[in-house]
């Protein structure tokens, strides 16, 4: 009897309506499955037109471009002889529903529809599509004619059911019903379904490894062994579990789709069984090192540019930036080395040269990475050090420029238009003259970035353009500590969704594994826009003193806001508990009152937010993940009075403990 089963699980780096792409790689991925000896291959979910078409589910192309793949992969010869395991949507009755479609030689065995839709945070599911709500229910599917072309039928099952196979029962799951209460994988280990499969298209979150491992363990935990493929151990393991083989007794069983294949082989007693996987959890340092690294590079191969372009300031923000991109540098020359053929095409494609071979991280980093230094008559001698130096050792080709002039051209404009000079606020100016005159700043620095990006590989005579890569943190943005339209107004940003606390601790971590010393000094230096005069040719101004708040508590505030979801007598609430050994609650009333006025005054900045990679759950992404009001009353009236009656409140009680206490 065979007992050693070979299944697949595949992980595709699939691109949205990118169907000719997403179809090859699904071919690719079946055929090397097939060479290691798997029976059953697993895809990602919505693998065949790519999880992130959004509004586009919407159009019927969408749904018989689909159906066109689906056609190609069952006339394939790759998809012989393996049970094919593929996501797509489609439409039954008039509803449209996320799928997976099981085939095996030219038959499609089920259409299994999405129970449980992801609809928090980043997702939309429920936007575009209808979870099925008929529990152990199957019903007929009529294919179009495309599909029975191939496969010779008219109507296949379409519901919630298992595959029955001569030798085991399989179940399957998609994604979000792994993280529901009650997983389908539940009442389906009791009805004897021996493996469960679960297609993904989870994003990645900095810490958020520890629970999805969690969540599987306790899925297979609640049924089967950890990473056995031997199904007399999963039989064994629980046959002996009494209160199991009572529940089972009473399960309400799913239908059974039977499948005349095996994935065993009757002589497998040589097969060699894997061992339980030993899970390695990244520190959030390391996280932060790979994760924006792959991003970076999965948008250069796509985009089809030549490489970033960074302003590059000297602080911890454009200076994590910074090791981020020399780190996809690190990425790229590994996995080269590692005989990865097609990081070495890619590789290739983008510094223009088909006899390239990325062997050195700093000598790649120069071809495709250039960071700027943007001087003006407020940037210190330091900022310009230091960021001099982080660029030597990383490799990149940098440029020292000054912006002074073009400064002094706008501002001279405005002058003889109006007759009026505005003064920073250290020479008399109101404090309107002094924000104006840093924006004009920023802005240009924003202006001789694209302009940079599009013409220094045209000076240097080589091909191509630049992406220009942001540098704004998320808590910035949540404070809208920035200008609209200055450097955090790029094509994208690898850091836009990190804390200034995780980039500090990412800097060490860059530090001690890739001996970037420059990162020292930056570490030491006070964050500062250098937008105001210089006194004594040292820095005056700094980010904390400019918020009005330390980078500490804009990290609490951003939790608490989007986290905790709370509004600013809720946070008021939790902060007065919090924060009870280091503020009396008068304090923590004008904390969170000078929080919510700014945040609601700049909440308008993060319509324009650059794209950035999505690491934290307090994000504040107006565009797909924080959807609030970008224009306030920013007086916030009726909350910030329920603050103050319990400030009185609160103030009262402590006057009438501590007048007893006198007594």
């Amino acid at each position: 009897m065979g007992r050693a089963v070979c299944v697949a699980a595949c992980a595709l780096n699939q691109w949205a309506l990118d169907f000719e792409g997403n179809a090859e790689r699904i071919l690719r991925s079946i055929s090397i499955a097939k060479s290691k000896g798997a029976r059953y291959r697993l895809g990602p979910e919505l693998e065949i037109c790519g999880y992130g078409c959004a509004d586009h589910y919407y159009e019927s192309d969408t749904l018989l471009h689909s159906f066109q793949v689906l056609a190609k992969l069952l006339e394939s010869p790759a998809t012989q002889d393996i049970i094919c395991d593929v996501g797509m949507p489609l439409m039954h009755r008039n509803v449209r529903y996320n799928c997976r479609v099981i085939f095996l030689n030219k038959k499609i065995l089920l259409i299994r529809p999405k129970i449980s839709l992801a609809n928090a945070g980043n997702y939309r599911e429920l936007r575009w599509f209808t979870p099925w709500n008929k529990a152990r229910h199957v019903e007929e599917y009529l294919l179009p004619r495309i599909i029975q072309e191939v496969t010779g039928q008219d109507t296949v099952p379409f519901g919630d059911a298992v595959l029955a196979t001569k030798d085991t029962c399989l179940g399957t799951e998609i994604c979000e019903e792994l993280w529901a209460p009650n997983s389908p994988h539940i009442e389906m280990g009791l009805d004897g379904v021996e493996i469960f499969t679960n297609s993904s298209g989870s994003h990645h979150v900095l810490r958020k490894a520890h629970t999805r491992v969690d969540l599987v363990n306790s899925a297979t935990a609640k049924e089967v062994l950890v990473a056995t493929l031997d199904l007399e151990d999963v039989r064994s393991y629980r046959a002996e579990i009494s209160s199991r083989n009572l529940a089972a007794s009473k399960v309400n069983p799913f239908p059974r789709i039977k499948v005349n294949f095996a994935l065993s082989c009757s002589d497998d007693l040589a097969v060699p069984i894997c061992v339980p996987i030993q899970w390695r959890h990244h520190s959030p340092e390391e996280e932060i090192c790979l994760g924006p690294a792959c991003w970076l590079w999965d948008y250069l191969r796509r985009s089809k540019q030549a490489g970033f372009l960074l302003p590059l300031s000297g602080g911890i923000d454009s200076s994590a930036t910074a090791c981020i991109v020399y780190s996809m540098c690190h990425q790229v020359c590994l996995a080269v080395k590692n005989g990865n053929a097609e990081v070495l095409a890619d590789a290739r494609k983008i510094v223009h040269d088909e006899s390239y071979v990325p062997e050195d991280p700093r000598e790649f980093c120069k071809r495709v990475f250039t960071t700027c230094y943007m001087a003006s008559e407020n940037s210190s001698q330091d900022t310009r050090n230091r960021a001099k130096l982080l660029a030597e050792q990383i490799g990149s080709y940098h440029i020292n420029l000054n912006i002074d002039a073009a400064v002094k051209a706008i501002v001279g404009i405005f002058s003889m238009v109006t007759g009026r000079t505005p003064c920073f606020s250290v020479y008399g100016g109101s404090s309107r003259e002094n924000l104006a005159l840093q924006n004009v700043q920023a802005r240009v620095r924003m202006v001789l970035a694209y302009l940079f990006a599009q013409l220094t590989l045209w000076t240097r005579g080589m091909p191509g353009g630049l992406l220009v890569l942001g540098s704004a943190n998320v808590d910035e943005s949540l404070r809208g500590y920035l200008t609209k339209y200055d450097c955090s107004s790029a094509d994208i940003n690898p850091i836009g969704g990190i804390s200034k606390t995780d980039l500090k601790n990412f800097i060490q971590y860059c530090i001690e594994n890739f001996q970037l010393t420059a990162l020292r000094s930056i570490m030491a230096a006070p964050p500062t826009a250098e937008l105001e005069p210089l006194v004594d040719g040292q820095v005056s101004q700094t980010d904390e003193a400019d918020m009005g708040m330390t980078y500490a508590e804009l990290s609490i505030y951003g939790k608490l806001r989007k986290i905790a979801k709370a509004g600013p007598y809720s946070m008021f609430c939790k902060l007065i508990t919090l924060w009870k050994e280091i503020c009396t609650p008068r304090e923590v009333a004008s904390k969170v009152k000078h929080f919510f006025r700014m945040y609601s005054v700049n909440r308008h900045k993060m319509t324009t937010l650059t794209p950035s990679y999505h690491a934290e759950n307090y994000s504040p992404d107006d565009n797909r993940f924080d959807l609030r009001p970008f224009l306030y009353n920013t007086t916030w009236s009726w909350q910030f009075r329920c603050i103050d009656k319990q400030v009185s409140r609160l103030e009262k009680r402590e006057g009438i403990s501590v007048a007893e206490d006198m007594d």
